[in-house]
């Protein structure tokens, strides 16, 4: 198994003294701001990630969202900039790009200087993004799911043709000849989070790209499914390394330790800064097409919900999730995290170990632990089948 740490770069002070009936306001404005702040948890991040590679992780994780402190991570284009020059051997995954919200070209542009700018270690994440996104942006959401379409497309050819010329329904280009080229050939790469969209699914099938399907569930399952059904109409096998799965670890003495150091941060991660400004996508149009349910079973179709935002979380609730979740010692959490690997066949984890903005000696702390007690488990332990793709038994 591959071992990458997911790191959203969180705002490094709590925010709660400016929050309103327990939600912070929108917009956050300036005067909410500490420079300093911001200074400080690059810093500190970037100073962490070149740790992860001298502990033996094999990559980092980071995406892209926008006037929010859920995350100082605008551009991740320029955290693997930085990044690709104070390290040698760790993958870098942007998780990823937002397609419909760039330039096609810029990005395809970009992503070649940064796999020559490491030496060709990028993995080159792609997304949609959440509806606020493109409130904040100020495009179409009923135009997502073409542009992320078109701008694949060009950004695909611009790696891989010669040069070439382009006339779209968004993008016009005539006669690019793109330098520099990636390292990595035909093109670094592509990988995709899923988060129930059947078009998302069919389209990394199309394309084979990787798939991060979801959280633990009926779901996931009946996405894994689809997935693998749609690679096999194309003649592909569905392989472990086809799939990742996110885990949220925390390595203590105990299980209640766990839930006692770190459930206050998960609370605030998902009550103050996952839950900020996020909008209904069916408010705001034309997200999800028609029929992005079928893949699922009949009844978790009437549930399919476009809401990013999910219910406040009490410590109650946290002691409930945790006791199946990879929180507490060291081997309950590496037991943990490879039967969720080989439940779903996923040949990578992307872990979770740093949230709601816990001090950095916490964060380094739960580096240094995984490392030594439960990532030499992780990376020695094989996942060789994709179960939910398999015939059901008669």
């Amino acid at each position: 198994m591959k071992v990458f740490v997911f790191d959203l770069l969180q705002y490094g002070k709590n925010l709660n003294h400016v929050a309103v009936n327990g939600h912070l306001p929108f917009p956050m404005e300036k005067k909410h701001f500490e420079p300093a702040v911001a200074v400080k948890t690059y810093a500190e991040h970037l100073d962490a990630w070149v740790e992860l590679e001298r502990l033996g992780y094999d990559g980092v994780a980071f995406n892209e969202h926008h006037a929010t402190p859920y995350g100082l991570m605008n551009s991740p284009n320029l955290l693997a900039a930085s990044i690709a020059q104070r390290t040698k051997k760790l993958k870098l995954l942007m998780y990823g790009n937002l397609l419909p919200l760039h330039d096609p070209l810029r990005l395809a542009e970009e992503i070649a200087m940064l796999d020559c700018l490491s030496d060709g270690r990028i993995i080159c994440g792609v997304a949609r993004g959440a509806a606020r996104e493109y409130r904040i942006l100020g495009v179409p959401l009923a135009e997502s799911r073409a542009r992320f379409d078109e701008c694949f497309e060009i950004m695909r050819r611009a790696w891989t043709e010669e040069s070439f010329s382009f006339q779209g329904r968004f993008n016009s280009y005539q006669d690019v000849a793109l330098w520099p080229r990636p390292v990595q050939q035909p093109y670094p790469p592509v990988w995709v989070p899923i988060t129930g969209s059947k078009d998302s699914i069919d389209w990394a099938a199309a394309n084979d790209v990787p798939i991060t399907p979801g959280i633990p569930g009926p779901a996931r399952e009946d996405t894994i499914r689809h997935y693998a059904a749609q690679l096999a109409k194309r003649g592909k096998r569905i392989a472990p390394d086809h799939l990742n799965i996110m885990v949220s670890s925390y390595i203590a003495d105990s299980k209640q330790q766990a839930i006692e150091e770190y459930g206050p941060y998960a609370i605030y991660f998902h009550n103050t800064l996952f839950n900020f400004d996020h909008v209904r996508a069916a408010e705001s149009g034309g997200y999800y097409q028609k029929g992005s349910e079928e893949h699922l079973r009949r009844e978790l179709r009437a549930a399919h919900d476009d809401s990013m935002r999910l219910k406040d979380q009490t410590m109650d609730d946290i002691r409930m999730q945790a006791e199946v979740m990879p929180w507490g010692t060291a081997d309950e959490v590496a037991r943990r995290i490879i039967a969720e690997a080989e439940a779903t066949g996923a040949g990578t984890v992307l872990v979770n170990m740093n949230r709601g903005a816990m001090p950095h000696q916490m964060f380094l702390t739960q580096m240094h632990r995984f490392a030594e007690q439960v990532l030499p488990r992780l990376q020695a332990h094989a996942i060789t089948r994709v179960p939910l793709a398999e015939p059901k038994a008669a």
